[in-house]
């Protein structure tokens, strides 16, 4: 038998059915649509959840002159009376806005234009149909308007166009359409981003408005995005309106991946071993009542598995987008919500107020708005609600963690970065062996860090405090520095290695667990000459040599120099 193939970025359903992939049964969405019928649908998830996957398995049940064989075998198959009545039934309205971007409002619209233009010339066969009239036929052309290799739209056009290609496919087929839109919300965060907001948002209203609230020939929508953007942006008046986000039980398995889908496909390439590293690294997420694992990493992770049995665990989702989010909400912290982050990154929750609708110039006025976005986006997940309707927010999984903490390393360096005079002052401090100089400042800046708190394991705080460290002496572009360097019997925290003199210095870092700093300084003055690190620097050439014990302590710090 055929071994299955990874999907990693296959988002089309056909091409996932036909090409030998392996696929997690979903079609349970197919049923619950229609048993839970509503006119118009917009289900929100974060990104790399599936969305895009699951709406081309709806377009390719519902779609006139689809394969039924591409459902055999499959959950929706089982429902003989179901597929009968609906499958293959619909002219099928299918656009993605997940490419809808540019620098201005004119960009976006012209990338707009193209995606509304190439689904409807899908349907050139209108042109000749014998069940439209002269004029019909003429209106479908006025749709299609080329000019050098460009669809070209005015606004008026554009914004009737999906209500009238809907009439005329309806008028075709004697058969009312379904309207699939994803990633519905990617053109209003990007025109917010680059400061064309307004605009989109009166576009994508009109858009929106004829295609799916004045439409006689539609028979139902679904949309899909990560954020409900506000009823009164772009849904106005929008009655038989039935949104369902990441609280809702109603479809919580549709999107996403389960324990046990997760632990099938780690038994069918044979990775059960892995399922513990799979589950720290990217579970986690609760939807609804359902347990949640990011379905991007853990395809993406058993690709690297099945390559290299060896390969360990990363951050596939977030380095697959932006996180300007998480960095904007450090940026925006006080006092209290930089402890906030330290609980959540010790793995405790918090208790929050969550907006389940914001329009995108409400994200960045104020942090309690940026907590529900946060939640909605993927970065924080539920753990249980309060009796005041509070939510729990805790930070689902070893991923999310290591992505807040390399972007508040990225915010400190910036920082700090803007004060010269006094990195200046900390990194001669190591050469001038002033060890009080040295303790003053990095107090500081622990003190005006976001730190990792007691409840951590001691390796990643003292790996929050090394990454701190070896920050700050990056400032000196004309040193040369070394992190976990094999050195001597063992690796040494931090090597440095000062051209003026041929210093080197050498830096072993303790976390005094038990807040005896003395104790822990004398342990890493230890291990310096126990594991003989000046060795890799004799090496290199260097003839003075400097050796620190830095023990750090909540956010403070004590520090001691041997020669």
């Amino acid at each position: 038998m055929e071994i299955l193939k990874l999907p990693v970025g296959i988002e089309n359903f056909e091409d996932i059915r036909r090409s030998g992939f392996y696929y997690i049964d979903k079609t349970m969405l197919i049923e619950q649509t229609l048993n839970n019928w509503s006119k118009v649908t917009l289900f929100t998830r974060p990104r790399r959840f599936g969305k895009t996957l699951g709406m081309s398995m709806l377009r390719s049940f519902f779609e006139i002159g689809t394969d039924k064989s591409l459902f055999d075998g499959l959950y929706i198959s089982q429902n003989k009376s179901l597929c009968d009545e609906h499958m293959g039934k619909y002219p099928v309205i299918f656009i993605s806005l997940k490419d809808v971007e540019g620098l201005s409002y004119d960009e976006a619209f012209q990338v707009f234009s193209r995606i509304i233009g190439n689904e409807i010339s899908k349907f050139s066969f209108l042109a000749e149909s014998d069940k439209l009239t002269v004029l019909e036929k003429e209106q479908f052309k006025g749709l299609l308007h080329i000019e050098k290799g460009k669809f070209i739209f005015d606004k008026d056009t554009f914004t009737a166009s999906l209500k009238l290609l809907s009439q005329l496919l309806y008028k075709h087929y004697g058969q009312k359409v379904v309207i699939l839109i994803d990633e519905y919300d990617v053109p209003l965060d990007k025109a917010y981003q680059n400061g064309y907001y307004h605009e989109m948002v009166s576009l994508i209203r009109g858009l929106f408005g004829q295609a799916l609230k004045t439409n006689d020939y539609l028979q139902f929508a679904i949309l899909t995005g990560c954020l409900r953007i506000s009823k009164e942006s772009i849904f106005t008046g929008l009655n038989n309106f039935e949104v369902v986000s990441i609280m809702d039980s109603m479809y919580d398995e549709c999107f996403g991946f389960t324990d046990k889908e997760v632990q099938e496909i780690l038994k069918y390439f044979n990775l059960s071993e892995h399922y513990a590293d799979i589950r720290e690294w990217y579970d986690g997420y609760h939807f609804g009542n359902t347990d949640i694992y990011c379905p991007w990493d853990v395809i993406r992770y058993c690709k690297s598995l099945c390559a290299d049995p060896t390969a360990k665990p990363q951050d596939f989702w977030s380095n697959s987008s932006g996180n300007a989010l998480v960095r904007s909400f450090i940026d925006k912290a006080d006092v209290q919500t930089k402890d906030e982050i330290e609980r959540l990154i010790a793995g405790e929750y918090i208790e929050k107020e969550i907006s389940q609708e914001l329009t995108y110039d409400e994200i960045d006025k104020s942090i309690a708005n940026l907590w529900s976005v946060l939640f909605t986006t993927g970065y924080l997940t539920k753990q249980g609600v309060t009796d005041d309707g509070k939510v729990r927010l805790s930070i689902p999984n070893r991923e999310i963690k290591n992505l807040f903490i390399k972007k508040i390393r990225e915010w400190f360096s910036d920082t700090t970065a803007n004060d010269g005079k006094t990195l200046e002052q900390f990194c001669n401090a190591f050469v001038d062996k002033d060890t009080e100089k040295i303790e003053e400042l990095f107090g500081d800046y622990l003190w005006n860090t976001i730190s990792i708190r007691d409840t951590a394991v001691a390796k990643d705080k003292k790996n929050f405090y090394h990454g701190i460290l070896l920050g700050l002496l990056g400032y000196k572009a004309s040193w040369l520095i070394k992190s976990n360097t094999e050195s001597g019997t063992g690796y040494s925290d931090i090597l440095v290695e000062v051209p003026n003199n041929r210093t080197g210095i050498v830096i072993e870092l303790k976390y005094a667990e038990n807040g005896d700093m003395d104790a822990a300084c004398d342990e890493a003055l230890n291990q310096i000459e126990k594991k003989s690190y000046v060795d890799k620097l004799k090496q290199d050439g260097m003839r003075n040599f400097i050796k620190y014990g830095i023990a750090c302590f909540k956010k403070d710090c004590k520090v001691v120099v041997s020669e």
